[in-house]
């Protein structure tokens, strides 16, 4: 039996991975590399589309060797427990920006944002694997879930509703603020991921090849639930790309960079915070809810229903900052149903590489959990870059001044833009979350 602060050391890992790196690159990214860094839109793309090329194969290979591993430690918290200082530091230095040239900035953007999804997937795919190895009880599965998934926003609410104070309190260039928040950030993330490894415990013994085959690798391949599973999950990271990486440019384009009542500042960041703080309260429930609705499937399908619903409700909002609290209230209502689906998600992976294993004979689960944390950056980062081009098909144009170096922006068909902006948080997460729910209908567990 799991204990207390077990469960909550497992949530500090995606607290640490999920509700800090990877939030800010989800939500600030996009506009960070067009706007404050000095990258044209193509070149924001680009590295993107590489980066998750370059997950492909960095990804199933880390969750084979993660299968593999053999320490005192166990099998998958040696990597957590000494690859936290590396995460934190590329995390730092990516967000710095350098005095250098366009071909300069490029060439230090393409680097350390590729290191930092490799050191991202040598930290992730291992963390999420724990959850096979941690327990082989289902409800204590969905627990563990709910914890991670409560850890995630929570601390996703911190940093998100923190930001626009941090970057104040900081004061100077937008480019100064990202590169010391960036080494702030980097260091709290280090720390999470490091106590997560090691408050943790391994309990079951994964059942280890004899050597190294692809025959794992061509498995996947005839495993149908992970097929629609890893289908399901680049779906949801789709639905929620688009949504945080075009909110950056709603506020700066739509409603006005900051909305302040009072003391209160209302930016981007703290736009989407009330949706984690949603996702962390209904996270905490989703147990709840799948055991009312009687089964992970029929569960998951009504939160996507939710999300299809108020997405569409979104679109048809007037794009006017008055309205900000109504807009503010659509957001929570979509979150419930983030929130209620994703648990599920990786309690439906370790369903998943159970499945495996009873088929094939042998653990294959950081392999499938793998398939996770890419679907995760593979869906994030994709719609990352489709919304870079459509943005800039709408009449979004960036770059960096060769002479200066300073960062130029310049929009050629506002209107245009801004119909675009909506669209993406809106019409397009809608579509993405009917697909979740005809792909969930015909996924083959039905537990």
């Amino acid at each position: 039996m799991a204990t207390l602060k077990e469960k909550i050391g497992y949530a500090l890992g995606d607290a640490a991975a999920g509700g800090i790196t990877w939030k800010i690159m989800s939500i600030a990214f996009p506009v960070f590399f067009t706007s404050i860094f000095g990258l044209t839109v193509a070149d924001t793309a680009l590295l993107m589309l590489i980066a998750r090329m370059f997950d492909v194969i960095t990804d199933p290979l880390m969750g084979s060797l993660a299968d593999r591993t053999q320490s005192r430690w166990g099998t998958y918290r040696p990597w957590l427990i000494y690859g936290a200082i590396p995460f934190g530091l590329i995390f730092a230095l990516l967000l710095y920006t350098p005095d250098l040239g366009p071909v300069g900035k490029r060439i230090w953007a393409y680097t350390f944002y590729l290191l930092m999804m490799a050191c991202y997937t040598a930290v992730n795919v291992p963390y999420g694997s724990l959850l096979g190895v941690m327990t082989d009880d289902d409800n204590e599965k969905n627990q563990f879930s709910s914890f991670r998934m409560v850890g995630a926003y929570a601390m996703g609410f911190i940093t998100l509703l923190s930001f626009p104070y941090l970057q104040k309190m900081v004061g100077g260039t937008e480019q100064h603020q990202y590169a010391v928040l960036g080494v702030f950030f980097g260091a709290v993330a280090a720390a999470g991921t490091l106590a997560c490894g090691l408050l943790t415990k391994e309990r079951l013994k994964p059942v280890r090849a004899e050597k190294f085959s692809f025959k794992p690798f061509v498995d996947l391949f005839k495993n149908k639930p992970w097929i629609y599973l890893t289908l399901i999950g680049i779906c949801t990271n789709f639905f929620n790309g688009f949504r945080y990486a075009v909110a950056a440019y709603m506020f700066d384009y739509i409603l006005g960079k900051e909305i302040t009542m009072g003391s209160f500042i209302i930016n981007f960041t703290v736009f989407m915070t009330f949706g984690e703080v949603t996702c962390m309260i209904f996270g905490g429930l989703s147990p709840k809810f799948t055991l009312w609705m009687g089964s992970k499937r029929k569960a998951f399908m009504m939160a996507a229903l939710i999300c299809v619903v108020f997405s569409v409700l979104f679109f048809f909002m007037p794009k006017d900052a008055s309205y900000i609290w109504a807009l503010i209230a659509i957001v929570v209502l979509t979150s419930v149903g983030i929130g209620l689906y994703s648990p599920l998600l990786w309690s439906m992976y370790a369903d998943v590489a159970d499945y495996a294993t009873q088929k094939n004979g042998t653990s294959s689960t950081g392999l499938i959990f793998s398939s996770g944390t890419m679907a995760q950056k593979f869906g994030t980062a994709i719609s990352g870059s489709l919304v870079a081009l459509l943005l800039g098909a709408a009449g979004f144009v960036s770059g960096t001044d060769p002479d200066t170096g300073q960062t130029i922006v310049t929009i050629t068909d506002l209107e245009a833009v801004k119909s675009m902006i909506w669209s993406i948080f809106s019409i397009f997460p809608a579509i993405i979350a009917a697909l979740i729910i005809l792909l969930t209908v015909i996924y083959p567990i039905k537990k």
